[in-house]
């Protein structure tokens, strides 16, 4: 943590905070009120938000690999790796080589000497593929068991990989039908308010919909909650979940792919957990 002078003050960044010190070297509880528009103070403000989204957006990036599971050029990793917010969003992430096998925890990475993994037998070894996968947790044959591994290692993934929910495609269901109506039916007192757990949740609203899309085996697929597009102000329900292809038109659901599945799940289970459950217990 390294000080600036700021009148007759020091400041410096602490955990994305602004902190002061004053001439004798005695940490303040807070900033001085007269040095808010100081220079100085003002621009690690700006520098603390910069590096807040910067982690954000790196942890997005991240994500958006593992949902896409989109091959990452081993150059790409050692190249951010220094980051410590690329750093924090990539370490303890399960990677696979280009057979598609489980190669390990990311621990470290280094242009030099290739990726530092945790194999499963809790080895430390060094792999240099040209090019490695984050894969979707859905996809992962031995989930429950690398989900123990990860607690023995005491692994904590910023990312959220091995213990994102995922959905499997129940083998009963109808592959001819165009829609889940599992979370269908969730009402909410205004549509604003789905509106701004839809975005909250980080997913995009467009003609009225709830979208998600994802990449898989080179072919894009959109899921689709209906959430209402009328007065902002009026009461709506979710609507049932639907698949759409790369065209716009409707998937049935044997066309979808189990990480598209997955995804579309888990987006129509979190609108509906926030409906308003004192009114259906009325109701009922």
């Amino acid at each position: 943590m390294g000080w600036v002078t700021a009148g007759a003050y020091e400041i410096a960044l602490d955990d994305g905070r602004v902190v002061c010190r004053n001439a004798a070297g005695r940490r303040l509880k807070s900033v001085p009120a007269k040095l808010t528009d100081d220079p100085a103070v003002v621009g690690l403000r700006q520098l603390a938000e910069w590096l807040e989204r910067h982690e954000q957006q790196c942890l997005a990036d991240v994500e958006r690999w593992m949902v896409r599971s989109l091959p990452v050029p081993r150059a790409v990793v050692t190249r951010v790796w220094p980051d410590p917010a690329w750093q924090a969003a990539l370490r303890d992430v399960v990677v696979t080589g280009p057979d598609g096998e489980v190669a390990g925890f990311l621990r470290d990475a280094d242009p030099e000497h290739g990726l530092g993994l945790v194999d499963l037998d809790g080895d430390t070894v060094r792999t240099a593929p040209d090019v490695l996968r984050v894969p979707h947790p859905v996809l992962l044959d031995d989930l429950e068991d690398l989900r123990e591994f990860a607690v023995e290692l005491g692994v904590e993934q910023r990312a959220r990989q091995l213990f994102r929910e995922v959905w499997h495609r129940p083998a009963a269901v109808d592959a001819r039908s165009t829609q889940v109506e599992e979370y269908a039916g969730g009402s909410f007192k205004e549509l604003r308010f789905l509106h701004g757990r839809a975005t909250q949740l980080g997913y995009r609203v467009r003609g009225g919909h709830a979208v998600c899309s994802v990449l898989e085996e080179g072919s894009t697929a959109e899921a689709r909650v209906w959430i209402g597009d009328y007065d902002g102000y009026e009461e709506t329900e979710t609507g049932p979940l639907t698949w759409a292809g790369p065209t716009g038109r409707a998937l049935e659901i044997g066309q979808v792919g189990p990480v598209a599945w997955s995804e579309g799940m888990r987006m129509a289970a979190a609108l509906y957990a926030g409906r308003d459950v004192e009114d259906e217990e009325r109701a009922a």
